[in-house]
């Protein structure tokens, strides 16, 4: 019982893991094309925030 739960912690950590790296690029990547849209508007000469 204490194996299987060690287990599956253990799967569940590396999952994460792996999760975390992959999806910190992605929101990083999104981050990145939110401030150049933002820009864009302001040199525009729209209203930024709208």
């Amino acid at each position: 019982m204490i194996t299987t739960i060690a287990f599956v912690l253990i799967v569940l950590w590396l999952v994460g893991f792996i999760g975390f790296h992959i999806l910190g690029s992605f929101i990083h990547i999104l981050l990145v094309i939110a401030v150049i849209m933002f820009l864009v508007r302001i040199i525009q000469g729209k209203n930024p925030i709208q």
